[in-house]
């Protein structure tokens, strides 16, 4: 029998090119779940990118290196890797099954050809861009990819993620086509459940099953060189703080995208005197999405502007991370703080699985769902619904709570953990014998 080749996976929707570390922790954690599986797999990313570029990450004990092949998303659409020229070839295979056309095309596009040697392709999205929450635009971006592994009959999985909710009618178009020829779907709450559900119907309600978050089984890594501004006192309680510059900036359009009824900045503020007067802890502020002047969206920015905003009041009482760090890194920093107040969910997925008590500032309900999925309660904080008094008085009962939810962490995150490690071992991912030089002849089912 001849030699296998390694399973190859190919991973779109999220990589390491990104100042967001909750892209970052959703793609290591794909990553250490595959392997966990599959030791000699190969795992590359398909994402939008001017350039190829390779990253070497460590899992575990190991150092591997990802590739990371690049699609392009511009007006040049004489370019080869143009989503849309990548788009119509696969089109044009589908229509035309002719082998010696398929070898032709696969010789002179190497994009198309990586994701036809491709055993799967894995869908992350973002984490919760599968949705029209952000807008059609970015919607249509993440969806195009996917749409185009489907066109060339390749294994589709959607890894858990956050599945909807899709608003508008083309939205829900686009959602059901993939999601019904997709090979499986997994959703990190049980609301992705029920929206898979209603779209495609009862009868193909096992096309989607639940699983924990992936950023739960990230690993940690001490922080080469840290870079504190305004050390905290280390003789209070420390308390994480991770400031949203997303949420700080309205949104996406600047003019409160999200429905707050509250002012993020001046609740902040008052969150912050509330843990150094009231509480007599130390507050550190903790970026999760990265950035300078260029990305508007950074959490760097916004803590720069809350720490100079406060400091000459509250001293070495406050301080923020100046320094940036990976993914691995920033979970690390999170772990050494005795409670956590997060904007971004994967900061808060970050403490939660370090055991660390967090309460979770949502601005969409993909943190009440999954944190639900834990078990625990009222460490969601919701200011589309709750007014100021209201957030101040959870976040202040659960951190005189603190104890009791670090006990219920300490129960749940292993049973989380092992369930998530154990994702692939539910998926039929066979090795290619030879290599392929055309497209699978699958069915393309109706919409």
């Amino acid at each position: 029998m001849p030699d296998q080749k390694p399973l190859r996976l190919c991973l779109i929707g999220a990589s390491f090119e990104t100042d967001n570390m909750g892209v970052s922790a959703l793609a290591a954690g794909a990553i250490k779940c595959a392997l966990h599986q599959y030791p000699d797999a190969e795992v590359f990313f398909l994402d939008y990118a001017k350039q190829p570029s390779r990253r070497t990450i460590r899992i575990g004990e190991r150092e591997i290196t990802v590739p990371l092949v690049n699609m392009r998303f511009s007006k040049k659409v004489h370019l080869a890797n143009n989503i849309s020229t990548l788009l119509l070839l696969a089109l044009l295979l589908r229509i035309f099954p002719w082998q010696a056309l398929h070898r032709w095309v696969l010789k002179r596009n190497s994009c198309l050809k990586e994701i036809v040697q491709a055993n799967a392709v894995l869908s992350v999205a973002g984490g919760d861009s599968f949705s029209d929450i952000y807008g059609m635009a970015r919607y249509i971006y993440v969806t195009l990819p996917q749409v185009l592994v489907i066109l060339l009959g390749k294994k589709l999985v959607l890894l858990p993620q956050t599945i909807g909710p899709f608003k508008s009618g083309p939205a829900r178009v686009i959602a059901r086509f993939i999601l019904r020829r997709a090979e499986q779907s997994y959703s990190r709450d049980h609301r992705g459940e029920e929206t898979v559900t209603s779209l495609l119907g009862a009868s193909e309600a096992a096309k989607v099953t639940f699983c924990y978050d992936m950023g739960f089984v990230v690993d940690s890594a001490q922080p080469v060189a840290l870079d504190v501004v305004g050390l905290p006192s280390k003789s209070q309680p420390l308390v994480g703080l991770n400031v949203s510059g997303l949420l700080w900036m309205g949104g996406y359009t600047k003019k409160n995208m999200f429905g707050l009824k509250a002012n993020y900045p001046d609740l902040l503020c008052q969150l912050i005197e509330g843990f150094v007067l009231g509480k007599h802890a130390s507050v550190l502020l903790v970026p999760h999405v990265f950035g300078s002047g260029e990305n508007a969206e950074s959490d760097v920015l916004a803590c720069e502007k809350i720490y100079d905003r406060l400091q000459s009041r509250y001293g070495n009482r406050i301080g923020y991370i100046r320094s940036r760090h990976d993914q691995a890194e920033i979970k690390d920093v999170i772990a050494q703080c005795d409670f956590f107040v997060g904007s971004r969910m994967h900061a808060c997925i970050a403490a939660l699985s370090r055991q660390v008590p967090t309460v979770a500032i949502a601005y969409s309900d993909k943190f009440a769902a999954v944190v639900q999925t834990l078990g625990l309660q009222g460490v969601v904080a919701d200011p589309r619904v709750m007014s100021d008094p209201e957030i101040l008085a959870a976040i202040f009962s659960a951190y005189d709570q603190r104890a009791s939810i670090r006990r219920e962490l300490e129960t749940a995150v292993p049973r989380v953990k092992k369930t998530v490690l154990n994702l692939f071992a539910h998926l039929a991912l066979l090795p290619v014998e030879k290599e392929q030089t055309e497209l699978p002849q699958v069915a393309v089912a109706s919409s």
